[in-house]
């Protein structure tokens, strides 16, 4: 599987946001933003907290794809 975190990016440049603000307000580590930036997964409660953080469906911060098999 493949995961993209390219909406969630988009969302912060729409709402004027840095991924440092993005980790004190969701209250989550930076090796969580760390790991987003490289398209990683995260559990399910770190992308909770940035949905509530910000008001929005997990569909609006992550995108998973089936990868070839």
């Amino acid at each position: 599987m493949t995961y993209s975190y390219n909406r969630l990016w988009k969302l912060l440049i729409d709402r004027g946001l840095t991924k440092t603000e993005l980790k004190s307000i969701a209250g989550v580590s930076t090796n969580i933003i760390a790991k987003m930036g490289k398209n990683e997964p995260i559990s399910m409660e770190s992308l909770a907290k940035i949905a509530t953080a910000l008001n929005c469906g997990l569909d609006d911060i992550v995108e998973i794809e089936k990868g070839g098999e």
